[in-house]
């Protein structure tokens, strides 16, 4: 999820016929007071969320502020909800445009860090909580990977939301370009893929540099479990299993 959660996606289901039951309840007082069948999908979503008193939006946040300020969406999070996440042409150069000015590289570039670390980075799904559950600032924030992703073939565990990263490494290798694409990827991934459903990590501080460096060592480094997979020497290389080049996740 962004720091700045897309409201439209509770928008999209105010159009089914069970939000009302499911999503919000809104109080009969309001209800008198409003007349929902003039409302377009937009206004309706605003109501919900910001005038129903559905949500405490008074809630602080672990990134300061409120809740009420994570709800208000970006130039970035408009644009793919006015085009429903399918931009096209002028609209997409814009959003890639947008991801790629965000980038923040290291200062002594971009290097792999621990992958015992980025394991348990990979993992953890800690941190900018909304409701009771404080979220010490102080702790190291998870990248949640494995909400989403594959990694390491043994893990039971896993979301397929995203492509597997099995064996990334492996086949993609580690070289400068391999580095870069990857560091981008979490920094920021609408630089390729715009409005893609991957939190950008790096742009919204969820994760720091050292954070991002200690994941893509356990996607990237030979020694990772992500890059265990065994080889039989005898085995013949099939051409057509080859990466093919293209870096893409």
């Amino acid at each position: 999820m962004t720091n700045k959660t897309r409201y439209t996606a509770c928008m999209g289901l105010a159009l089914s016929a069970g939000l009302l039951a499911g999503c919000v309840q809104v109080g009969a007082q309001n209800d008198e007071k409003r007349d929902f069948t003039k409302m377009s999908p937009e206004e309706y979503a605003d109501y919900l969320i910001f005038e129903s008193d559905s949500f405490n939006l008074a809630q602080e946040v672990q990134e300061g502020g409120t809740a009420r300020e994570r709800m208000q969406q970006d130039e970035l999070q408009r644009l793919c909800s006015e085009t429903r996440n399918r931009p096209h042409g002028e609209i997409a150069t814009r959003i890639v445009t947008m991801a790629r000015a965000s980038f923040q590289y290291p200062e002594d570039g971009i290097q792999l860090g621990d992958w015992e670390k980025g394991r348990e980075l990979a993992r953890s799904g800690y941190g900018f909580r909304i409701g009771h559950n404080y979220d010490n600032p102080e702790r190291t924030v998870g990248g949640n990977c494995y909400a989403c992703h594959q990694m390491d073939p043994e893990e039971l565990a896993y979301g397929n939301i995203g492509p597997s990263l099995s064996n990334y490494g492996e086949l993609r290798g580690n070289t400068e370009a391999v580095r870069r694409f990857v560091y981008e990827m979490i920094y920021n991934p609408h630089a390729y893929f715009p409005c893609t459903s991957m939190p950008r990590m790096g742009h919204n501080e969820f994760l720091t540099q050292d954070s991002i460096s200690h994941i893509m060592a356990y996607l990237l480094d030979a020694e990772s479990p992500v890059n265990a997979r065994k080889k039989d020497p005898d085995a013949e290389v099939d051409p057509a299993a080859a990466p093919s080049g293209d870096t893409g996740f």
